[in-house]
Order: structure tokens, then C-alpha cells, then sequence
């Protein structure tokens, strides 16, 4: 499936490992300056360079309040450390180019694509994903909003669509249905669920005004 992907890790030693076909075929992956060692092979040069430039690193990511150290390049999206490397599977991959709406978490507050999130911009943020709304015992409001108006059917983009609705209701705690319509206009259902997912974040909002 799409969201198996391999782990931060092993897609560095994958593409070290490519290097030297792909210089042998012509494949310029970056300027290799000359004279850095004229007995070494150019190939072997431009390898050890290249794997100085996929280093991997630790980085600490706050995530559901709880702080995480993980070992990946700067670069890999948010999306992948939180499936592979922290086991938080809500957040989806849908597109791998943030139009879709699955992938949807909530950075410092703000509805982010985590498929298009890289990991070394969010050494200081708060990251929070479905698994940190609630719990089984004391779901959120908009959890137990979505299941009252069995607003998930094949469930794919469920998770998004709820932490795109706690950034709507963060901003607005009483919005109406136009606003909530206009809120998810870049979240996705394949499914054609989107009148119960309205309802639910509306029924989720009355629910929380009453708290």
C-alpha cells in the first residue's frame, strides 16, 4: 500500500547506495570539485560526498505532548516518521502532495499537509495528531460527533477530516454550516460522506458550546 513506506532510514541507504549506477550512467547528483584526491576513483569520491549530504540526524519532535527523538534526514515529511518510526497510523497518505487532505495534522495550532511537512522545520513546533484528541475511554466531541452521525464510510480520510475540523472550531467555536463547508473545501472524501462529515464537526461544535 502507499503509506508502507520504507523508514526514514532506509530510503538514505537506498539512495547511497544507488549513487555509483547512477554516475556510471551520466547522472550528475551534485558537483563533485576536482582534486579532492586523484587516486580515488571520481565515483567513490562523489559517493562519500553524497553520503555526507544524506547524514542522517536525531531530531526531537514534540508529538501528543510527548517529546520524541527519531533519527531520519531533515528532509523526510512528518507523515513518514509518524507511521514508520512512531507507529501514530491515523494520519494517511493520500496524495504525497498535500492537495488531498489525509495526511491533515494540526502544527502549533494550524492545519498542516504532514506529507509535505519536512521533519528539520518542526524542531521547536507542538504536533498533535488523531491519536492525541482522545481516547476510547473519553473520546473528543468530534470523535464521538463522527461516529453518532456515522460520518465515516470507508474511513480513509476520516482522520483528517476531524483534525481539520478542530482547527475550524479552534478558530471559530460557533461556526455555520457555510463556514465549516468552506473549512474542508481542500479535504477530500472519495466516498461522497461530506453532508454527515458536515454535520458531525456542526453537532461536535454545539456539543463543545455546551461544555
Amino acid at each position: 500500500m502507499a503509506a508502507d513506506r520504507p523508514s526514514a532510514r532506509k530510503r538514505s541507504y537506498v539512495r547511497v547506495w544507488l549513487a555509483p549506477a547512477l554516475l556510471k550512467a551520466g547522472v550528475k547528483l551534485f558537483h563533485c570539485p576536482s582534486g579532492l584526491d586523484s587516486r580515488a576513483k571520481p565515483e567513490a569520491t562523489c559517493v562519500y560526498r553524497l553520503k555526507r549530504s544524506l547524514a542522517v540526524m536525531v531530531v526531537s519532535l514534540t508529538v501528543n505532548g510527548t517529546v520524541h527523538s527519531v533519527t531520519a534526514d531533515l528532509d523526510t515529511p512528518l507523515l513518514y516518521v509518524l507511521r514508520n518510526d512512531l507507529g501514530l497510523n491515523a494520519t494517511k497518505f493520500g496524495c504525497g502532495l498535500g492537495q488531498c487532505g489525509a495526511c491533515t495534522v494540526l502544527i502549533d495550532g494550524a492545519a498542516s499537509r504532514s506529507c509535505i511537512m519536512p521533519i528539520g522545520a518542526l524542531t521547536q513546533s507542538e504536533i498533535i495528531t488523531l491519536e492525541g484528541l482522545g481516547t476510547l475511554e473519553q473520546p473528543h466531541p468530534l470523535q464521538s460527533a463522527f461516529m453518532a452521525e456515522q460520518a465515516a464510510q470507508c474511513g480513509y480520510c476520516i482522520a483528517g477530516m476531524i483534525m481539520m475540523g478542530k482547527a475550524i472550531l479552534d478558530r471559530n467555536p460557533r461556526p455555520s454550516e457555510a463556514d465549516v463547508r468552506l473549512g474542508l473545501i481542500g479535504n477530500l472524501c472519495r466516498c461522497g460522506a461530506h453532508n454527515r462529515i458536515v454535520r458531525a464537526i456542526l453537532k461536535a461544535a454545539q456539543a463543545m458550546g455546551r461544555s
